[in-house]
């Protein structure tokens, strides 16, 4: 779309266009399994005529309210762990910190081809991504001085499931690459932290969903002060985009057990690689 046709379009168009936009991404978002930033940002920085800036700024603020809505009821049902999520969040919200600032360096086109290769390559994760239960993560003496262990009892079936996290210092690194990236993209970084967790450092699928929700929040709160105070938020796209996704999200939760996840997932994967590579070829001023 080009400036000359945005500008013949009244300004509260767009917010309430963001607003149906997000209520649709919210239910997809659900369904699929993934965080609303992923899909967020690549797909509105594509079709909005936003600067990458403000819809990073939004997005990061997304991912960090929908953690906090569901942060507290993962502890009460003990499917997340405080007590893990602390020592590998320390770690992202450093680098997320580093992130958020080397994002203002970044010149937009760099940041946005950078963004759209980053995405095709979640999309190519999520597409190879096994379905089993965790690997088996050997023995970590650091792991288990820290108390980073424990059990808990699924509500879906009444059984009582036992962890044991290994492979904590390359688990360490790894969540501090994923806390730069989402300071950097201003994404959510549960397509990322779930596998780390998972495959990397033996926690149970489900555990490691729940222990995903408390990392993104504590992770997301500073990179989202950086874009706070550098003005990267504007209420006119923060404001809807909140609304949508989170009213979405409720809704897709009441058609999650109706929908076929895995048909949704393969939209997802369709709408991120169209996103991922619009942004690629508009980082290189191939499609304006």
């Amino acid at each position: 779309m080009h400036l000359a046709d945005t500008a013949a379009i009244a300004w509260w168009i767009w917010p309430i266009a963001l607003f149906f936009a997000c209520f649709v991404l919210g239910i997809v978002a659900v369904l699929a399994g993934v965080g609303g930033g992923v899909l967020f940002v690549p797909i509105v920085g594509s079709i909005f005529p936003f600067h990458l800036d403000y819809v990073r700024g939004a997005g990061i603020l997304l991912a960090l309210a929908a953690a906090m809505a569901s942060g507290p009821r993962l502890l009460r049902d003990g499917l997340a762990s405080l007590r893990l999520a602390i020592p590998l969040s320390l770690a992202g919200s450093v680098f997320s910190i580093l992130g958020a600032l080397a994002s203002f360096a970044v010149p937009t086109r760099t940041l946005e081809a950078a963004l759209g290769m980053l995405i095709l390559v979640i999309a190519l994760v999520m597409w190879l991504a096994p379905t089993g239960g965790a690997s088996q993560a050997g023995g970590d003496p650091i792991a288990a001085a820290l108390g980073l262990h424990g059990s808990y009892v699924d509500p879906a079936n009444g059984e009582s499931a036992h962890w044991r996290a290994g492979r904590l210092l390359p688990g360490l690194l790894v969540f501090s690459a994923i806390g730069f990236a989402g300071g950097l993209f201003g994404l959510g970084a549960g397509w990322a932290n779930v596998p780390a967790l998972n495959l990397l450092m033996g926690i149970p699928l489900k555990l490691a969903a729940g222990t995903s929700g408390l990392v993104i929040t504590i992770v997301n709160t500073p990179a989202a002060w950086i874009y706070f105070l550098e003005g990267a938020m504007l209420p006119v796209i923060v404001a809807p985009s909140l609304l949508g996704v989170m009213l979405g999200a409720h809704l897709g939760a009441r058609l999650f057990r109706a929908m076929p996840a895995a048909r949704v997932r393969h939209i997802v994967i369709a709408l991120l690689l169209f996103a991922g590579l619009r942004s690629v070829l508009k980082g290189l001023a191939l499609w304006n």
